[in-house]
């Protein structure tokens, strides 16, 4: 099977590559693809060095399936051209999750949706994707009414340029800047651009990604910040249900849900933070307790590795799920 990874040489692609190697997915030839200036670098896949394609290099080899991390313009112009010679691509950036004719899909939740004529699948936002992964069988037992989410996210998030913010800051080194202000001992409540009512787009996706996965009549409102951490995000989610709920129930329906790691254990001081979460493609689920301000309430605690399920690894699951329907065929 030929597999293209567009934006290989960036934070998502690199992960990309490591969950393809990790999970053993039947990589016949490997396209690795960034821009016209990464041209002629190498990546490492399993143990060998390959050289870095243009996508319009990548185009001519027909790739079975495409793995997209290079930003939404690059979605928007490329995209449909690798669609257009029958590959199947996966794609991590905003570009086409809001479409109505295209899939948002977290494979634990939704994959059953997709058909063979998908052939641009969207990768949800990486804090909708853990924030969904918990909240999907809970929403199936008592229906959520509503939602109101704050997110704590970590600068790999933003890119490569906010990590070494991070890392001169602390180091004391004066750099180019990813946020307009100092992000080392610092929280900005300010995840990507401000838009309509100022809120962020971070924010929205989270509102209109949630209704487009779950319902859309759940009633969501969202504030996102970014923290001087690397390797994770978390979320604070309040949960209203329509039903009244069991609380030991809500945590049976934790431990039993695939990708879903259940870590609530107060008196040890054992809840979920990044530290654990980071290089995992579990999301971890804690601080489970009622909500006594209104009916049917519930707050939990959410950290998944938002380079890993938050992107790169659904992403991954993704292929793995097209080529179990036989959608695609190794080799073919």
């Amino acid at each position: 099977m030929k597999v293209a990874v567009v934006g290989a040489t960036g934070l998502v692609g690199t992960v990309m590559l490591k969950v393809l190697e990790e999970r053993n997915f039947p990589v016949g030839e490997l396209i690795p693809v960034a821009s016209e200036k990464s041209a002629g670098r190498t990546v490492e896949f399993r143990g060998v060095q390959i050289p870095v394609v243009t996508p319009d290099v990548a185009l001519l080899r027909k790739p079975h399936i495409a793995l997209f991390s290079a930003g939404a313009k690059v979605s928007l112009d490329y995209a449909p051209k690798f669609a257009e010679v029958g590959t199947y691509v996966i794609d991590n950036s905003s570009a086409w999750r809001m479409f109505p004719d295209k899939k948002l899909i977290v494979p634990e939740i939704n994959a059953g949706e997709l058909t063979d004529s998908d052939k641009i699948i969207a990768n949800p936002n990486c804090s909708t994707i853990q924030m969904v992964m918990a909240l999907a069988p809970l929403h199936e037992r008592y229906h959520i009414k509503r939602l109101v989410v704050s997110t704590y996210q970590s600068v790999t998030g933003t890119g490569v340029k906010a990590v070494n913010q991070l890392e001169n800051e602390r180091k004391g080194l004066e750099s180019e800047r990813a946020y307009p202000h100092p992000i080392d001992k610092n929280v900005l409540p300010h995840c990507d651009v401000f838009v309509e009512d100022g809120y962020t787009k971070e924010e929205l996706k989270l509102v209109n990604e949630t209704n487009k996965i779950l319902n859309s009549n759940i009633r969501i409102t969202a504030t996102a910040v970014r923290v001087p951490v690397v390797g994770g995000h978390s979320e604070s989610v309040n949960v209203e249900f329509e039903k009244p709920f069991d609380i030991q129930d809500i945590r049976t329906i934790f431990r039993e849900t695939d990708g879903v790691r259940l870590f609530d254990d107060v008196e040890n001081n054992a809840y979920p933070m990044p530290k654990y979460a980071e290089g995992n493609d579990d999301v971890f689920v804690g601080r489970i307790r009622r909500d006594f301000s209104v009916d049917n309430g519930l707050n939990i605690w959410i950290v998944a590795d938002n380079l890993r399920k938050g992107a790169a690894t659904n992403a991954v699951q993704i292929a793995e799920y097209l080529v179990k329907m036989n959608m695609v065929a190794p080799f073919a």
